[in-house]
């Protein structure tokens, strides 16, 4: 049997994170994806790994406290990658601009900054 690449399209979050993990494991970016869809196949298959209690916990409707190690593991991994992705859409600046309103933040120096509202 002849295998072949196919193209596939990937989030730039992945490419990047496996460009990291790439060069840390001296892997091409290809070798690593392809490493870390075996490991998920493999997860996926394991009769250690209940996906359906992970899916439900993940859905709002399971509870985290009846999932074992493993699969409370992925579940918080899960969280972790999507609190970054809500985080990395806020933009408060623009939304109190947007509105009118004035906000005020610390900048690098812990120094308080004051940014008036723009009409």
């Amino acid at each position: 049997m002849s295998r072949t690449s196919q193209p596939t399209r990937l989030p730039a979050d992945v490419y990047e994170s496996a460009l990291a993990a790439s060069q840390v494991t001296s892997r091409t970016v290809p070798q690593q994806i392809a490493h870390w869809a075996r490991i998920g196949r493999e997860l996926e298959m394991s009769p250690k790994v209940n996906l359906r209690q992970i899916a439900a916990v993940l859905a709002g409707t399971g509870s985290y406290d009846a999932l074992g190690e493993q699969e409370q593991a992925i579940v918080r991994e899960e969280w972790g990658d999507r609190m970054v992705a809500l985080r990395d859409e806020l933009d408060y600046a623009a939304r109190f601009s947007a509105e009118g309103e004035s906000y005020s933040e610390a900048d690098a120096d812990g120094n308080l900054v004051i940014h008036p509202a723009r009409n």
